[in-house]
């Protein structure tokens, strides 16, 4: 089991051994991801490691070694959960990140989801969705809108991807936007 402190350090090497050699460019967009993590400290205190923990994590079902589901929040957190008995704040922001429910809905899975991994706070889910969403798949940071229309672009019109992403909009955006409001107070006091 992973101490709470320092899980970031712990997450960014599982990661880098999951992702940097077999998916490039999904390591790279992790890397953006979890910079992006790292800069929500002002306004998540406490919470920070954590967030910056799950912004690696976040995609590792992706790794060709995990897949099973292919649904990549599923499949990474029974691997983060069953082999590395992760922090249980840590599986669920992995599990439901990015307004997951959509895409795991179109895959059927939203039973399995739902029975193995219970929702995380708002406002953590929030903090990662906005982390992933503003992040290009090259690790660059870019605008919410953005970010969608590459997902349409990348998918094309009526893949599965491009359906939940389409549904899950106003979710995805009304976190970011909360997450902006959010840093914006925190700059100005």
């Amino acid at each position: 089991m992973v101490n709470r402190m320092g899980q970031a350090e712990w997450a960014r090497d599982l990661a880098r051994q999951l992702l940097e050699e077999p998916l490039p460019r999904r390591w790279a967009h992790t890397q953006g991801v979890a910079a992006r993590a790292e800069s929500l400290a002002p306004i998540l205190g406490a919470e920070a490691d954590l967030l910056t923990a799950s912004a690696w994590l976040h995609d590792i079902g992706y790794a060709p070694q995990l897949v099973d589901t292919g649904f990549h929040p599923l499949d990474g957190t029974r691997y983060l959960r069953d082999v590395h008995r992760a922090d249980d704040t840590l599986v669920r922001l992995v599990a439901h990140h990015s307004c997951a429910v959509y895409e795991v809905t179109e895959r059927g899975l939203l039973d399995v989801l739902n029975e193995e991994f219970d929702q995380e706070r708002p406002e953590l889910v929030e903090a990662l969705t906005y982390c992933d969403m503003t992040t290009s798949p090259d690790g660059l940071p870019l605008d919410v809108d953005v970010r969608l229309a590459e997902f349409h672009s990348r998918y094309g019109p009526d893949h599965l991807v491009s359906r939940s992403i389409r549904n899950a909009t106003p979710c995805i955006t009304s976190a970011v936007r909360a997450i902006q409001v959010a840093l914006g107070e925190a700059e100005g006091s």
